[in-house]
């Protein structure tokens, strides 16, 4: 990175800032309007702009066309992101962290955007600066790096930076003067970071003390000069001192209840407070964290989009021309995930986004060599910057927490009608510990009964020395094969909307062509996919074993087996493998479980697929379908009693159920469940997927229309009203479905978020 070098420019017999205030008064008389001359009279009249060009500016600003953030989701949803034209200060006390949101304004503009920005270092010197920089991109600790050590990989990183457009400005004498002396002769100016305005007079700092109202106003000035954002940083956040300044924006950074988080208080002039965020700093690294919500639970306000960030945004957009064949170059999985996260964002899939998180972040962190052209220069930084980002806010750890899919029928309290088919709840310290004498359904107890008394001694644990190696690292969540599909003739779209008790949330809303004539939507929900999977799920209670290629799949054994994706040229249906083929590898292969692989052979046998897919490798042992069928039985029963009782008794019932299949493969290890078998795991889902494929596949075949199949137990069909497809059986049982309709365009209702 350069300094760059104020030009001398004459400003007359002004200084800086009185110089920038005169030029930005309009010229000419300033009285009443009937005292002006007209244009008739050689006076030049004011500048008018119509409603209209108005409404289109405004319709056309914005980071849908490019403004800026700070690549920060809470906070950018909360200020629209940096406006041309307007001054944003900072206000934070010091050590609270106001320096970091200009460092984090920059970045994003510059290393993710590539765009121009001047950084006008008051306080702080172009090499702290650029150590933040590095410790920020790199996650290497800030204080290492101002001893000068950088590892070889930050050092690669940071050599990707030497051509980032940010020019840094740190010269003693810096004054808003001098800023609007150097502006207007940085070619391409995106963006103005002052860092920082000193509210105790400095006798070397001019940004500092009595000076600051007049260097605000100053600034101001030449925001609406040059129509660019200017955002500048104050270490102080009085509110005498504060209204003092000429801020069109103010983001006052406060320590949070949550020690924690930092919240961020966004106030317009004008209108006073009008949202809030919360950031966790990350000192260590120079940087802010975009913390998800607030602590209190609060939710987006109704109207705003969903919290995706600025990095995925700008990775899909980076990797288009790849994505789109235009640009060749990257390995067929690398482009595979990206174009998958490009789907992704635009149909403001978080869930998906969560499940792709982990190969993006591989794919990021793999030094690749790209054409050094403005397209791959713009792809190498974006990959950069989602590997800062996914070391730094933990995204690419694989969404515990599902969101619903389109189609879900749920119950009319709002509550998941089976939360257990969703797994949406997270383990809590002591959710591996036995239920009490009495529990209403002692889900734990009876699965750890069903496996102690197997006479196949299964393995319930492996040793976590050797979960590193095996077969262990290649099961992923991604194994459970969820089809997540909607009619290729079909707009799915995230809507907000507010349920009956106020809570602010998003649903689902399918709208349909004309040609699918008249019909309504029929709402699918099956009963207990997940416990009612476990009465006949193949698994190999002992240890797996690496048996490599196979000609044909063996019956008697069950594990994982890495196959070809068999084509699929039905339309009206999803791949028989869900999202399992998002995720090839280099050679297009995947890992899948036995019920995907016994799915397929029975595809094969109806002639739905012309063969079978070769088995490349293959890690197993002596399969079992009825290891957890004594768990299914005794579950299955009880809820034939607990539903028609309802009310807490059911609740626990169910939150009871979903914690025991989850300990089958808790991810955290402090969590010390009596399982860690993760092929059992995403055996149990993979079959609770096959069978919900199936039965709509069954649909399909004699004639009903299947609108979209999203996870688990959630199957939307297009039928005349009140006619569910007969191939499904309604009822309270597990493997039963509860059936409603609703009008094509209307909202999935109900549900959480």
């Amino acid at each position: 990175m350069t300094a760059c070098h104020r030009p001398q420019l004459c400003c007359g017999p002004w200084s800086g800032e009185e110089a920038l205030v005169q030029e930005s008064t309009p010229a000419g008389p300033t009285g009443p309007a009937g005292d002006r001359p007209s244009a008739g009279g050689g006076g030049v009249p004011r500048g008018l702009t119509s409603l209209g060009d108005a409404i289109g500016a405004v319709l056309t600003s914005g980071p849908a066309a490019g403004g800026l953030t700070f690549g920060l989701p809470g906070l950018d949803a909360a200020t629209g992101g940096l406006q041309p034209g307007r001054l944003t200060v900072v206000a934070a006390a010091p050590s609270v962290g106001g320096s970091l949101l200009g460092l984090a304004a920059a970045r994003q503009a510059a290393l993710v955007g590539n765009r121009r920005v001047l950084y006008a270092a008051s306080g702080p010197n172009r090499s702290d600066i650029t150590r933040r920089i590095i410790s920020a991109v790199t996650g290497g600790d800030y204080p290492r790096l101002k001893q000068g050590r950088l590892t070889e990989h930050e050092q690669h990183l940071a050599q990707q930076l030497v051509h980032a457009p940010l020019m840094i400005d740190d010269g003693s004498d810096l004054t808003a003067g001098a800023i609007a002396e150097t502006a207007p002769h940085v070619p391409g100016l995106a963006l103005i970071v002052v860092d920082r305005l000193q509210a105790v007079h400095n006798p070397l700092l001019p940004l500092s003390g009595d000076r600051l109202p007049q260097a605000s106003q100053a600034l101001a000035a030449l925001a609406r000069t040059l129509h660019v954002p200017v955002l500048a940083v104050v270490d102080s956040d009085s509110p005498a001192l504060l209204a003092l300044l000429d801020a069109d924006i103010l983001l006052t950074l406060t320590p949070a209840a949550d020690p924690s988080q930092v919240q961020v208080t966004v106030a317009e002039r004008d209108f006073g407070a009008i949202s809030s965020a919360y950031l966790i700093p990350d000192l260590l690294h120079a940087r802010f964290l975009d913390a998800a919500a607030a602590p209190d639970g609060g939710t987006d306000s109704v109207g705003s989009p969903p919290r995706l960030g600025s990095v995925e945004r700008e990775l899909a957009e980076a990797a288009l021309p790849y994505t789109s064949g235009a640009r060749q170059g990257l390995p067929a999985s690398v482009t595979h995930v990206l174009a998958a996260l490009r789907t992704a964002l635009t149909n403001g899939d978080q869930e998906a986004l969560g499940y792709l998180a982990p190969s993006l972040a591989e794919a990021a962190a793999t030094p690749r060599q790209l054409p050094d052209t403005d397209e791959g220069r713009r792809l190498a930084a974006a990959l950069n910057a989602y590997a800062t980002a996914g070391s730094a806010d933990t995204i690419g750890e694989p969404a515990a927490v599902a969101e619903p899919a389109a189609g879900a029928v749920h119950g009319p309290d709002g509550a998941d009608e089976d939360d257990e088919d969703d797994d949406r709840e997270v383990l809590a310290p002591g959710d591996e510990q036995d239920e009490p004498e009495g529990a209403v359904f002692p889900a734990l107890r009876i699965l750890k009964d069903a496996v102690g008394r197997s006479k196949m001694h299964p393995i319930a644990v492996i040793r976590t020395q050797d979960r590193d190696s095996g077969p262990w690292p290649l099961i992923s969540e991604d194994m459970d094969g969820e089809p997540r599909w909607v009619h290729p003739d079909v707009t799915s779209e995230r809507v907000a909307h507010t349920r009956a008790n106020g809570k602010r949330v998003r649903r689902d809303r399918l709208q349909l062509p004309d040609a699918f004539g008249e019909g309504v939507l029929c709402l699918i929900d099956r009963n207990g996919s997940y416990p009612s999977a476990c009465s006949a799920v193949p698994l190999a209670p002992n240890k797996l074993l690496h048996t490599g290629p196979l000609e044909a799949f063996d019956k008697t054994q069950a594990g994982i087996y890495l196959i070809d994706i068999p084509p699929w040229n039905h339309t009206d249906m999803p791949h028989p493998l869900g999202r399992i083929i998002e995720r090839p590898d280099d050679q297009g292969r995947v890992w899948v479980t036995t019920p995907h692989i016994k799915q397929l052979e029975k595809l094969v046998r109806e002639g739905h697929l012309d063969t079978a897919p070769t088995i490349h490798d293959s890690w197993t042992g002596k399969a079992n379908e009825s290891l957890f069928k004594p768990f299914y039985a005794a579950a299955r029963q009880a809820r034939a009693e607990l539903i028609e009782t309802g009310g807490e008794p059911y609740k626990t019932y169910k939150t009871r159920l979903s914690i025991a299949l989850r300990l089958l493969w808790p991810k955290r290890p402090e969590q010390r469940s009596p399982f860690w078998r993760p092929d059992w795991r995403m055996s149990m889902v993979a079959e609770a997927s096959v069978r919900h494929w199936t039965t709509a596949f069954k649909a399909v075949r004699e004639g009903h229309t299947l609108i979209a199949l999203r996870n688990v137990d959630a199957a939307v069909f297009f039928t005349p009203n009140g006619t569910p497809p007969a191939t499904y059986r309604t009822g309270t049982g597990f493997g039963e479905v509860k059936a409603a309709f609703i009008q094509p365009g209307e909202i999935i209702p109900e549900g959480d978020d």
